[in-house]
């Protein structure tokens, strides 16, 4: 089960300068790391809210969203890589037979670009997204609609996160969870209240740490 923003993919970055554009012409704001750790995971219309300290309507959502999600998606353009490993672990699942789906808060226009842009949308079939579910994360749901799609009990689910709220939605579903610190340090996962079970910089370390059998040829491979 993996998030997509920052733990599939190495776009945070891009977020940030898209987010500090966005900042700029509404007057909010910088994007702190205090911020990050109560803003990253959530979906837009709890973020933006928050951001301008005021009730909003769902159209003012939609607006802000299509402006700053649309500057995202035009600097992103061409400069979209996977984090470290990543495909190498697609790889190897895959030749475990283990399943995969993307549970993450971007909305849809997000998804097909940043999946498009990086080829995993041929090898990302199964995704639950944050708008089609009642809560976001930090609450449960949209993991557990990932895991109904996968086919999967929750409980057997391993969940990478790259931020403490996705890692806290992941465990409230009754998954294992792997911080990937792309964004947050493994000593900033460990200070939020859930932990993740383990946190790696990436998944050639996974790979080369809880991951390692996955790299041994699979039974029946021959």
């Amino acid at each position: 089960m993996f998030d997509l923003d920052g733990t599939l993919v190495d776009n945070m970055a891009l977020h940030a300068q898209a987010f500090e554009s966005f900042a700029a012409v509404h007057q909010l704001p910088p994007l702190t790391m205090d911020l990050r750790r109560r803003i990253d995971g959530k979906r837009n219309s709890e973020i933006f809210p928050m951001l301008f300290e005021r009730e909003m309507t769902w159209d003012e959502v939609l607006q802000f969203e299509e402006e700053k999600e649309g500057a995202y998606r035009q600097v992103s353009r061409g400069r979209l890589v996977p984090v470290r490993g990543a495909l190498t672990l697609l790889a190897r699942l895959e030749a475990h037979g283990i399943g995969v789906a993307v549970a993450t808060s971007a909305p849809l226009k997000n998804v097909l670009h940043t999946l498009g842009e990086t080829g995993l949308d041929a090898r990302l079939a199964i995704i639950a997204r944050g708008d089609e579910v009642a809560r976001g994360k930090p609450f449960p749901d949209v993991f557990a609609l990932a895991a109904e799609r996968l086919a999967v009990p929750p409980t057997e689910c391993l969940a990478f996160e790259d931020a403490p709220i996705g890692v806290a939605a992941a465990v409230a579903a009754g998954m294992t969870t792997v911080g990937v610190a792309t964004t947050f340090s493994a000593d900033q996962f460990d200070a939020h209240i859930p932990a993740p079970h383990t946190v790696v910089p990436d998944y050639e370390a996974f790979l080369d740490g809880p991951g390692r059998w996955l790299r041994e040829e699979a039974v029946g491979s021959r």
